[in-house]
């Protein structure tokens, strides 16, 4: 008893909005992702390395990957494959 989960409900949490909006992304589809979540800087990940510290919310993808996005205080966002 007096457990509580780490994220109150109603808290954001972090996500990797997809455009196009299929999965598996494809390149010559010109593929955006944008990350959201608590406001704050945006950290990505490539393959599992830290790559672009202080990003923007959005790009246009260059390179076949695994992304993932990290916000402060919304943590980090699930997987997507390009």
């Amino acid at each position: 008893s007096g457990w509580c989960p780490l994220s109150p409900a109603g808290a954001q949490t972090t996500q990797i909005l997809l455009e196009p909006p299929w999965m598996p992304a494809v390149l010559w589809d010109r593929v955006i992702l944008t990350c959201s979540g608590t406001p704050g800087n945006t950290i990505w990940y490539k393959d599992g390395q830290d790559w672009w510290q202080e990003g923007p919310d959005s790009f246009v993808v260059t390179q076949t990957g695994t992304y993932e996005c990290e916000r402060p205080g919304s943590g980090l966002s699930p997987t997507v494959q390009v």
